[in-house]
């Protein structure tokens, strides 16, 4: 059984003609329900922030407009993922069976990843001999 887990929350956008990575949050889960509750979180996080209401305050009048019904509904996928109790069990098993775990959606700027993997699979990683290649 895998007891700890690392948890990560990225943003991948284009800058210049290279791809950049945003950290938008980690979080070191000492349980599975803990890292299961964080990455949920982090995903209803996220669609709020790019799927806020109109009326809040601190948005200037029409300064939110709507995308074109072409681009993908981020926050709509977030929401269903955190929603979607086969989607829970399925990264609940994956992640106690030591495997690394990614949740990634993306609409026509942005691509968003929440990533989970086991502090414990990662230390047997580090201890399984490394392969040594002679060259020359």
């Amino acid at each position: 059984m895998h007891d700890e887990f690392l948890c990560h929350v990225t943003a991948y956008g284009t800058c210049a003609g290279q791809r950049i990575g945003v950290p938008l949050g980690t979080y070191r889960a000492p349980t599975l329900a803990l890292a299961l509750w964080w990455l949920r979180d982090r995903a209803s996080w996220m669609a709020d922030r790019l799927d806020p209401q109109p009326e809040a305050e601190h948005f200037p009048p029409s300064s939110l407009v709507p995308v074109a019904g072409t681009v993908a509904d981020v926050p709509a996928v977030l929401r269903f993922w955190c929603g979607d109790d086969a989607q829970q069990e399925l990264v609940a098993e994956e992640l106690a069976a030591g495997r690394l775990v990614r949740i990634a959606t993306s609409d026509d700027t942005t691509e968003y990843e929440l990533l989970a993997e086991s502090v414990d699979a990662l230390r047997m990683q580090r201890t399984i001999p490394a392969l040594v290649v002679s060259v020359g």
